[in-house]
C-alpha cells in the first residue's frame, strides 16, 4: 500500500483515547466534538455508541483530515451506564456492577470528507466484589466522572477479569481501528 501522509483529528478530549492513538504511533490533533449526547437515542447499546461516534465525527468541520469519533458505554441487564455526574452516582454505579459481568461497547466512526466507516466492538468485564469503603476509596482516588460505568480498567483496582479487546474497554478498540484506518490510507506514513 502506498504511504499517504494524512492529517488525523481525534474528536475527543479523552486522555485514554489520546494515549491509545499515541501508542499506535499516530500523529494527530485533538478537537473535541461539541454535541448534546443526551439528544441521541437508539434501540440498543451497540446502535447508540455507533450513532454517538458518528455525531462526534461529523461535528468536526474539516473535510481534509481523517476524523475519529468514538463513544463507550457499559451495559448490564439492559441498563446503559454512561459517565456518572456525581461521586454519589459513581458509587451507586460501582455498587451495581461489582462482582458481576457486564458488557462494554465502544462505537467508532472514521471519516474523511463524506466517506466514513462506522463500527462497534463489544468486550466483557467482571468487576471485583468491593466493600462500601473500597468503592468510596476508589471513587475518591480514580476520577470516575469521565469514565463510562465509573471505572477504568487501566486503573487496575476494580476489574477482576475480562474477555475481548482490552483497548476497547479503555475506550478505543485499537485492533479494529488500525484496519479501518488502513482503508483510509493511514499507514506507516502517519507514524
Amino acid at each position: 500500500m502506498q504511504k499517504i501522509d494524512k492529517r488525523i483529528i481525534l474528536a475527543s478530549a479523552s486522555p485514554r483515547r489520546k494515549e491509545i492513538l499515541t501508542e499506535m504511533g499516530l500523529r494527530f490533533e485533538i478537537v473535541p466534538a461539541d454535541i448534546d449526547e443526551s439528544a441521541i437515542s437508539a434501540a440498543n447499546p451497540r446502535s447508540l455508541v455507533k450513532k454517538l461516534s458518528y455525531a462526534k465525527a461529523f461535528a468536526i468541520e474539516d473535510t481534509d483530515a481523517v476524523i475519529i469519533g468514538a463513544d463507550t458505554v457499559v451495559v448490564m441487564g439492559g441498563k446503559v451506564f454512561g459517565k456518572p455526574h456525581t461521586d454519589q452516582n459513581a458509587r451507586a454505579m460501582l455498587e451495581k456492577l461489582c462482582g458481576r459481568w457486564h458488557t462494554v461497547y465502544t462505537g467508532v466512526t472514521v471519516r474523511l470528507g463524506s466517506d466514513f466507516r462506522r463500527f462497534a466492538v463489544r468486550s466483557y468485564v467482571k468487576l471485583k466484589k468491593l466493600s462500601g469503603e473500597e468503592i468510596k476509596s476508589c471513587v475518591a482516588d480514580t476520577n470516575p466522572l469521565d469514565k463510562a460505568g465509573a471505572y477504568g480498567i487501566q486503573d487496575g483496582r476494580v476489574v477482576e477479569k475480562y474477555r475481548g479487546s482490552y483497548t476497547n474497554i479503555v475506550g478505543l478498540p485499537e485492533e479494529k481501528l488500525a484496519r479501518v484506518l488502513a482503508g483510509f490510507g493511514v499507514t506507516d506514513g502517519n507514524r
